[in-house]
């Protein structure tokens, strides 16, 4: 099985609409990259599999990346900071519209991730938004713990980083590893 095949078994079909969303935002020359799970998948050595599409595009051409997207079949549901867009699949694609990612385009490049050719942030932007994904309170806990799990599998594959991941994030993920427990007392499962 390819790791195509492997993300379609997963999502429903999610690489159609995964190509879909690509396809549409190259053809409009619209500036915009993955970033999450996906941007992980790319710089890790392990991928993982995963429903959530995270992305962010250039600031000035969100409205009309939505509006291609709309007419192309997905159906968007704006928030506070991203538009959520459904497709045909199970994918659930989030374009991010926080002003912490919006020069992440700029600084992205393509990649083959399951076998689909897309653009992902660049390394360091990737563990930026993991550690800013992670350190939201509001996050659910089960979210968090997967942000840190990313934010563990970028280091182990590129130990440059961990320079850049604060102290107590490492002791956390030091924790989590070696089997203790956590800060809040409760055992690692």
């Amino acid at each position: 099985m390819t790791m195509r095949q492997f993300y379609d078994w997963q999502t429903a079909g999610g690489s159609s609409d995964v190509a879909k969303l690509v396809q549409t935002l190259e053809a409009r020359e619209i500036p915009w990259c993955m970033i999450g799970g996906l941007a992980v998948n790319h710089w890790a050595e392990e991928p993982m599999a995963t429903a959530d599409v995270d992305l962010v595009i250039a600031a000035e051409r969100v409205e009309e990346a939505v509006m291609a997207l709309q007419e192309c079949g997905f159906v968007a549901e704006r928030f506070e900071w991203s538009i959520n867009l459904k497709g045909q699949s199970r994918v659930s694609v989030q374009i991010s519209t926080e002003p912490f990612y919006r020069n992440f385009p700029s600084r992205s490049l393509p990649a083959d991730v399951h076998g689909i050719l897309i653009r992902v942030a660049s390394l360091e932007d990737t563990l930026a938004g993991k550690l800013r994904a992670y350190g939201n309170p509001q996050q659910r806990p089960s979210k968090r713990q997967k942000d840190l799990a990313d934010i563990a599998r970028l280091i182990e594959t590129h130990p440059t980083l961990r320079a850049r991941v604060p102290t107590e994030v490492l002791s956390r993920i030091a924790g989590e590893s070696d089997g203790r427990a956590p800060e809040n007392g409760t055992p690692t499962a």
